[in-house]
């Protein structure tokens, strides 16, 4: 007697797999920057699309995702597009336990992993801090505020030792409650359009850092 299973895509890699084949490599003096990430990531291209247009921005953001499942995808979602820059922003699904228990320290360990592996293959990174939230609307019992900045806290110190650029979008969008600000996101998680705009400035500002690394 033969079992039938069914394989499951865990870490999503069929999602780009049409758009990534389909894409060409950066062309001689363009500076390709792809954008690693969970939902936070994937509904900028949604809330706020004139940021990606016309630029050499590439959004690899899958809602929902943890960094174990970006780690796995990285190679062909990051990698093998040949960017200059990758902008890894994760995290906040680990915390929320979405694939499972996780400790900050494998947060940490994950996010480690995908900078060195970008590293290695000569392209730079841009660490974000996690966004501000103070609750979950799919997992209510969980508080993660203090989470969130212990994480912050470990990323910006990772990044400092490594002279890696860190982009804080926590502090432009926390509360006195250590959430997010009620008028930059709906659900005290997801940043709306207003969000996306505070934040686009503060990354373009890490961008152009991080171009001129590469220039020198």
């Amino acid at each position: 007697m033969f079992t039938s299973l069914l394989a499951q895509d865990w870490a999503n890699l069929k999602r780009f797999q049409k758009e990534n084949s389909e894409l060409k490599l950066p062309t001689t003096g363009e500076h390709r920057v792809v954008f690693m990430g969970n939902s936070i990531t994937e509904f900028w291209l949604q809330q706020r699309p004139q940021f990606f247009n016309n630029k050499p921005y590439i959004n690899r953001g899958i809602s929902g995702q943890t960094t174990p499942q970006m780690v796995l995808r990285f190679r062909q979602d990051v990698v093998h597009l040949k960017p200059s820059i990758v902008v890894i922003l994760a995290g906040i699904n680990d915390i929320a336990g979405n694939t499972g228990p996780s400790t900050l320290q494998m947060i940490m360990d994950n996010i480690i992993s995908m900078t060195e592996l970008a590293k290695s293959n000569n392209i730079k990174v841009i660490v974000c801090s996690v966004l501000p939230a103070n609750n979950f609307p799919w997992k209510k019992k969980i508080k993660p505020a203090e989470k969130v900045i212990e994480l912050n806290t470990m990323i910006k110190s990772y990044a400092d030792q490594n002279n890696i650029t860190y982009v804080d979008y926590f502090s432009a969008m926390v509360n006195t409650y250590n959430g997010l600000q009620k008028d930059l996101g709906d659900d005290g998680v997801h940043p709306n359009a207003k969000g996306y705009a505070i934040m686009e400035p503060i990354l373009e500002t890490a961008i152009e850092i991080t171009l001129k690394k590469i220039d020198d």
